[in-house]
């Protein structure tokens, strides 16, 4: 089915939104880079991303990411530590001393970690939400691992395309 059958309005970017986003994308050189995902990520599927994070951190990229256990953010942070923990952001949705043990291990050191303790009584979910969505707002490209049941990263995903982010979404599903 396609968009004028689904019932859904089509939007049309102008010729200067075009025109934009082409540049974006053609720049050369170092970007901020959000990348960011489910926790439900398979080993393999981990070992892949740790091996973008790095890749992206040694060409010059600032990474930016969250935190969370045994997922993506996790083997983001991996990545672009072993290639330079330098270019390497990370914006927590709540505070460290939330986060799982094996990944407030993993945070020991890396300068550029931001927590947010007024969002404790948040759920983890809105809280995420909130992040992402600064994440985001960082970034010129956004690359996310979710699938199509990720509420909270279909709407993260949303968010960037509604603030015409170069996206790249990768569905495990």
């Amino acid at each position: 089915m396609g968009p004028s059958e689904s019932g859904a309005a089509v939007t049309i970017p102008t010729v200067d939104e075009l025109a934009q986003e082409l540049l974006l994308i053609q720049q050369s050189g170092p970007r901020k880079v959000a990348v960011i995902g489910t926790r439900n990520l398979p080993l393999t599927h981990q070992q892949l991303v740790e091996m973008l994070s790095y890749a992206l951190v040694l060409v010059g990229n600032q990474i930016f990411t969250s935190g969370g256990a045994n997922g993506t953010n996790m083997a983001v942070i991996k990545g672009a530590q072993r290639a330079n923990p330098d270019r390497l952001s990370i914006i927590l949705p709540q505070t460290i001393g939330q986060q799982p043990g094996e990944v407030q291990d993993l945070l020991i050191g890396i300068k550029n970690i931001t927590e947010y303790p007024e969002r404790r009584s948040m759920t983890l979910a809105d809280a995420s939400k909130v992040c992402n969505h600064e994440i985001i707002d960082r970034c010129q490209q956004i690359i996310c691992f979710l699938y199509h049941t990720s509420h909270t990263l279909l709407e993260s995903v949303n968010y960037a395309k509604e603030r015409r982010k170069i996206v790249t979404s990768f569905y495990l599903d």
